[in-house]
């Protein structure tokens, strides 16, 4: 009885073997080795065509090069300062992404003009990145067939029999096929995907074919969402005012969901029915991720316009709003006691055009910024905190800092006064507790990291000079300004939930702090630095901030990030808080305490 079936397998197997050479060539030739599989798909080729190129004094392709590297390495600092040189020196603006995915090109574009209410186009390139989808995903299935490893799918350790082997073997490629929907709605250099990709394709349709008077293919496209959401009231709504529009005309029990999304979503379930069904008899652990996550939604609050005068004033409307987002994990408040009297309020969030933000002056003295400076001048280093590097953000700059342990550390061994190495501790702890007490955190805001910085303008650099001093960023997820999201995870130190920025001193040019809308170029606020004053705001995409370019003299500040989950208190402090409380015990100097001052800390 196994005879037929494995005798199909047998001849599959030799019809793709033979079928390959004559089409693709040797096998050597398009089966690679992991490491250069590996190497393509972090793009590394990129990176040498980027130096070649440059050798070859050919700039525009090298940016493009680098451009195509960085999509998928957007931690990659050396390539940010490479393309910012580039955008420099050819003044371009735009680069191109080689290795871009065409149907999420098309799904952007067709985005961006739905959000400019050009529908026509919109509809144009939103039903070609669906054509583009479909043709991906048939591609992907295919190639989880190929030759490769699946290390994060293997259950069995082959000591098994036969059929246990083709089960896993089989199960591997199944939950390699059934991701492929993740796959397409991840961007290059991404880990999470675009939440309810394909559904947000037929959300999106449905609405412009309204406006452009299609009712039909509105109505077949709110069906298509309806399969993966078919509890969806706005569009459950949508779908039942469309049939009322069509009424006399079509039928509208005769306009069905989209056959093509019909089938994915019919083998979608069944893949994932396969794979629950062998982890129970194969005794491995497989928990179904939500593919369709319904709080990714279209962006946007359209309704029927009220011009519309030939609709009833007490007819079905379309309730196009926004889904509702995931709820955050703690409330948002704002508006608590600054605990300190000589502290005094400047702005709150709407006045500074978003959401969690606070300005304040006077949060230390003229005389404790000039101390401060003077402990700054004493312990820095350059490119501390950045792995040495003196420039990290811009090479028109030099970049210095020193954290609250070196500086007690400095002040044990009498580098610096002692005094002024506490007030770096002290006031830093006064911010926290003004960050803590202003947003009404019911939890402990913790330090995360805690950083004294100084930022140079290096002479002789500053002419025709067009970048930033920080580029654009949020402190807790990867800034996708084309996407306009921000992905929260690495190499983002995801952990943090609000930061502060203290400043020293004035007598610099530039250097000014700026919030951004998420495309990192429309800027919502601008803060002058000052000795005492100081911006706090929680730390996720919800505010993109950077630092315009110091084009002369030094501008130095305290940097702290903040964290209300104790796992990721910032170490050094913990020694820090050790060092000191050993200090107030008897107000002891070093040499009572039998520390070493040479030893480190």
């Amino acid at each position: 009885g196994d005879l037929p079936f494995l005798g199909s397998v047998l001849r599959r197997a030799e019809c793709v073997r033979r079928c390959e050479e004559p089409r693709l060539g040797a096998v050597s030739r398009h089966r690679a080795a992991e490491e250069v599989r590996a190497d393509f798909q972090r793009r590394v080729p990129y990176s040498y065509l980027q130096r070649a190129y440059i050798q070859l004094n050919k700039l525009e392709e090298a940016a493009n090069a680098a451009h195509t590297f960085f999509m998928a390495n957007p931690e990659h600092m050396e390539i940010q300062h490479d393309l910012e040189n580039y955008k420099t020196t050819s003044g371009k603006a735009s680069l191109i992404d080689w290795e871009a995915r065409q149907h999420m090109e098309d799904y952007s574009a067709g985005v961006r003009h739905y959000d400019k209410e050009e529908y026509e186009l919109a509809i144009e390139f939103l039903e070609r990145a669906l054509k583009g989808y479909y043709s991906e995903d048939e591609d992907c299935q295919i190639m989880c067939e190929g030759p490769q490893r699946f290390e994060e799918h293997e259950h069995l350790d082959y000591k098994a029999g036969l059929y246990e082997a083709i089960a896993d073997h089989y199960m591997q490629i199944l939950a390699c096929k059934h991701d492929c929907v993740r796959e397409l709605a991840t961007r290059s250099g991404r880990i999470s995907p675009i939440e309810n990709f394909l559904p947000l394709h037929y959300d999106y349709l449905q609405f412009a074919y309204y406006r452009v008077g299609d009712y039909v293919k509105a109505l077949e496209c709110a069906k298509s969402y309806l399969l993966f959401h078919p509890d969806d009231e706005d569009v459950l709504e949508n779908a039942g005012y469309y049939e009322g529009l069509l009424e006399g005309t079509v039928d509208p029990a005769a306009i069905k969901p989209r056959k093509e999304a019909k089938t994915l979503l019919r083998r979608h379930k069944l893949e994932s029915h396969l794979l629950q069904v062998a982890a129970a008899g194969l005794g491995f652990a497989y928990t179904e991720p939500n593919y369709w996550n319904r709080y990714g939604a279209r962006q946007d609050e359209h309704s029927v316009p009220s011009s519309i005068s030939s609709e009833p004033e007490d007819g079905p409307r379309l309730s196009l709003t926004k889904k509702p987002m995931p709820k955050p994990d703690r409330e948002l408040k704002e508006g608590g006691p600054l605990l300190y009297s000589d502290v005094k309020f400047v702005y709150n969030s709407q006045q500074l055009n978003g959401t969690q933000r606070v300005l304040l002056d006077n949060v230390i003295s003229e005389e404790q910024c000039r101390e401060l400076h003077r402990v700054a001048s004493g312990i820095m280093l350059a490119g501390d905190g950045y792995r040495g590097k003196t420039s990290p953000h811009t090479p028109n700059e030099r970049f210095e800092g020193a954290t609250v342990l070196k500086a007690l550390k400095y002040g044990y061994e009498g580098r610096v006064p002692l005094k002024s190495a506490r007030l770096f501790y002290d006031i830093s702890e006064k911010a926290r507790r003004i960050v803590q007490s202003y947003f009404l955190l019911n939890s402990t805001l913790y330090f995360s990291y805690t950083h004294l910085v100084c930022r140079t303008a290096l002479s002789g650099q500053q002419e025709r000079r067009n970048d930033l001093s920080h580029p654009i960023h949020a402190d807790n997820c990867l800034l996708d300004p084309e996407a306009n999201e921000c992905w929260k995870e690495p190499p983002a130190y995801t952990f943090r939930d609000y930061s502060a920025l203290l400043y020293m001193n004035a007598d610099f040019e530039g250097g000014e702090f700026i919030f951004t809308e998420m495309d990192a170029k429309t800027v919502t606020a601008s803060i002058k630095p000052k000795c005492g004053r100081m911006i706090s705001f929680s730390s996720g995409g919800e505010n993109p901030h950077g630092v315009k370019a110091v084009t002369k003299g030094q501008r130095c500040a305290v940097a702290l990030w903040f964290t209300l989950d104790p796992l990721y208190r910032e170490l050094e402090r913990i020694q820090a808080d050790e060092v000191i409380a050993m200090l107030d015990q008897e107000h002891l100097g070093p040499s009572e305490m039998n520390i070493n001052p040479k030893d480190e800390l």
